[in-house]
């Protein structure tokens, strides 16, 4: 990139100027990460400070039987498949119960789209979850592609199967089921018939509803740079019509190691012709998304996609929350290839946080602070400080 286009980026952004298209691939092109990294920061910093939120979670999945057989997909299973399951409700509440301790603020629910289990069994989930854990635990549920589901086995409409879930104890959608929205990139990655137009329906729906929702995109398969501007600005556009999105959780594809490794089966076709992003092309996604998506408050890096050193690094790349204190997370394997934990506790990510040169601030699903906690130690000459503006 060239100096005068660097001056005239910088220009934009520090003037508040929104980004357009071109900008945003010219800002993928730059091979100076440094240059990148610290535009992102100047725009988390002057949006967040020094804070990098955090929230006690824990992930429950109710059934990996599901209908699609996405290209990118390990978890999915088909019925009848050996480690196929579907919890019933007493059990989910069990496992719920067991996951309660240690100032648990979040419930992350989502599902395969199973075939068979009735509508009836989502809202009375909630509720028996609701019920057991209290109004101290939000439940966010459910991505737009499983909304999308329930529309088809209930016969209901959305709005009407929201109104229901809402009333059964849901607080937020989870953000998941968007991928990449170009049709170009969708049509040989996704398997389901949740596209661009029923998933921004829905999140529309919802935040029509009152609800606050976070917004993905899996980056680092088969899609391009342009794909992944692409995909920011739909959202942003959306976000200009609805201001409903709360944070933007960039993932990382993953490729399947561990169920390889159990019974053989690559249900993950897209590892043959892809390969996994790097650190230094993860740190550019999260900046540039930053940079681009100028109307939403927060940057999501989840550590259990990206390791937990990148993960750090994020923070001075655009990010200002750490995903929570996951116990297991099915969806992805990461953990069986990169060193990366399975759980973290409160306590590690407030050092985690802290190593990176940030003030960690605990927080709930609706982003309202639960506690704030001392940052690194400005009297120590090795504490870390954040990247200076």
């Amino acid at each position: 990139m060239d100096a005068g286009l660097k001056r005239e980026l910088e220009e934009k952004v520090r003037s508040g100027e929104r980004l357009s298209r071109e900008d945003g691939i010219a800002l993928y092109e730059s091979d100076d990460l440094a240059w990148l990294g610290g535009l992102a920061h100047e725009v988390r910093t002057k949006l967040n400070g020094d804070v990098v939120y955090f929230n006690v979670n824990r992930h429950l999945n109710m059934t990996n039987v599901c209908t699609a057989s996405c290209a990118y997909c390990s978890f999915q299973r088909k019925p009848g498949e050996k480690d196929a399951y579907t919890m019933r409700i007493e059990e989910a509440v069990r496992l719920a119960r067991a996951m309660e301790g240690d100032g648990l603020t979040e419930l992350h629910i989502v599902n395969g789209l199973h075939p068979t289990l009735p509508w009836r069994y989502y809202p009375r989930s909630l509720r028996a979850l609701k019920e057991e854990l209290g109004d101290g635990v939000s439940l966010k549920a459910f991505t737009a592609t499983e909304i999308h589901h329930f529309e088809s086995i209930s016969g209901l409409p959305a709005s009407e199967i929201l109104d229901e879930l809402i009333d059964a104890g849901l607080e937020s959608l989870t953000g998941g089921g968007a991928e990449i929205f170009d049709w170009e990139i969708r049509q040989q990655i996704v398997d389901h018939r949740t596209h661009w137009e029923d998933w921004s329906r829905i999140h529309r729906l919802a935040h029509a509803k009152g609800l606050k929702t976070p917004c993905t995109m899996l980056y680092g398969h088969i899609e391009e740079p342009r794909h992944r501007v692409d995909h920011v600005l739909r959202l942003r556009e959306l976000q200009d019509e609805t201001g409903g999105f709360q944070v933007f959780i960039p993932l990382r594809y993953q490729h399947d190691f561990a169920d390889v490794k159990k019974d053989g089966k690559v249900r993950n076709t897209l590892q043959a012709r892809t390969r996994m992003a790097t650190g230094a092309e993860a740190l550019k996604t999260f900046a540039v998304s930053r940079l681009l998506f100028d109307n939403v408050p927060h940057v999501k890096v989840f550590w259990v996609m990206h390791g937990v050193q990148t993960a750090q690094l994020a923070l001075q790349h655009g990010a200002d929350d750490m995903d929570g204190s996951v116990v297991e997370y099915k969806i992805t394997h990461d953990a069986d290839n990169f060193g990366t934990p399975d759980k973290l506790t409160r306590d590690d990510l407030l050092e985690l946080i802290r190593d990176a040169g940030f003030r960690p601030v605990e927080r709930n699903t609706r982003y309202e602070v639960v506690r704030e906690y001392d940052g690194p130690d400005p009297g120590r000459r090795e504490s870390p400080q954040p990247m200076r503006l």
